[in-house]
């Protein structure tokens, strides 16, 4: 049986980060449009492939003045480099779960990164006569380590922005 080709449903799709402000607490945010498909072969999941694209002009933080911040050349630079982008290299995944390993580029810098993934769930049929499947996936990134280097010194030490970011995913595919 060939693989089974799937579109990300962005409407019922999400790509969520947090990333520690002033040393004290997490900054969450979201970017609200991701697309993409994944070629799913049951019998061999190895050979499995997923590519996804993030429109970084998305990004909310519920802060309208912070994501104009996340969005000009100080972060993202959305103007140079609208969308982030993954695309798998190896596919480990078992019953209930797995990684999944590629390459992610940020701001013009591809950095090789492993998915720890939950699912796919069972292929269910929805009202509307369409197969759906789902996973979510979390990984940890250095923003640094993608020229995104912007902060600033706190006047009783450390820094304002944090340089883990933790990326969590969560994704509702349809069988193309």
């Amino acid at each position: 049986m060939p693989p089974i080709t799937y579109e990300i449903d962005s409407t019922h799709s999400s790509v969520h980060f947090s990333v520690r402000h002033l040393m004290v607490s997490n900054v969450r945010g979201e970017f609200t449009k991701v697309s993409g498909t994944v070629k799913f072969d049951a019998e061999k999941p190895e050979t499995s492939t997923v590519e996804a694209t993030i429109d970084a002009n998305s990004i909310s933080t519920r802060d309208a003045q912070r994501d104009g911040h996340l969005k000009s050349a100080d972060f993202l630079d959305t103007e140079k480099f609208p969308t982030i982008t993954f695309r798998s290299k190896k596919v480990e995944i078992e019953p209930g779960g797995g990684k999944i390993t590629g390459d992610l580029t940020i701001h013009g810098v591809t950095q090789e990164v492993t998915l720890e993934v939950e699912g796919p769930s069972p292929e269910m049929k929805d009202p509307w006569g369409k197969q759906r499947i789902g996973a979510s996936a979390t990984t940890k990134v250095s923003r640094k380590e993608f020229g995104l280097t912007w902060n600033a010194a706190l006047e009783t030490g450390g820094v304002m922005v944090g340089d883990e970011v933790k990326i969590t995913v969560d994704v509702e595919f349809v069988r193309g």
